[in-house]
């Protein structure tokens, strides 16, 4: 099955690319790979949240903002590799959570990104990860995820 048809039987709609906020490109592609920057949960041109997760942020809310941040990169994948259709799995997903220090569930909020993804791709959306706590993301956003695709 495509990954257009899979996006349209779970439902799933892509969002616009996500205008870049600083100085790079939302997605690069090099060597059968395509590498995107880390993406934000956008929604509609705005993030839907700020702030630590654990404190002003549910750890709920994060793995569903999470989730829109894969489908964020899927979007600037396809963009970048010329359609939908060139993209073939899922490397590598790369996960950043603003932290309330008492807060240690980053994993659980990163699996709304690499669900997502398994959903989307099945056995090739299966991936490395790093779930990783930090102080700040910019923007306040309380997620970011980037992910490295394999082409078709």
């Amino acid at each position: 099955m495509s990954v257009a048809a899979r996006l349209e039987e779970l439902g799933l709609n892509l969002p616009e690319v996500a205008a870049p906020v600083a100085a790079y490109v939302p997605a690069a592609v090099h060597s059968g790979l395509v590498y995107t920057s880390g993406q934000l949960p956008f929604a509609a041109g705005a993030l839907p949240a700020t702030g630590k997760v654990g404190a002003e942020v549910t750890a709920d809310e994060a793995k569903d903002y999470a989730r829109t941040c894969a489908l964020n990169a899927l979007a600037a994948a396809a963009a970048a590799a010329g359609g939908l259709e060139k993209i073939g799995g899922v490397l590598r997903v790369g996960g950043f959570v603003a932290s309330d220090p008492s807060f240690t569930g980053q994993p659980g909020v990163i699996n709304g990104a690499s669900e997502v993804l398994g959903e989307i791709f099945g056995d090739a959306g299966r991936h490395a990860r790093a779930a990783v706590g930090v102080a700040v993301l910019p923007l306040d956003s309380p997620v970011e995820v980037e992910v490295t695709f394999i082409l078709a």
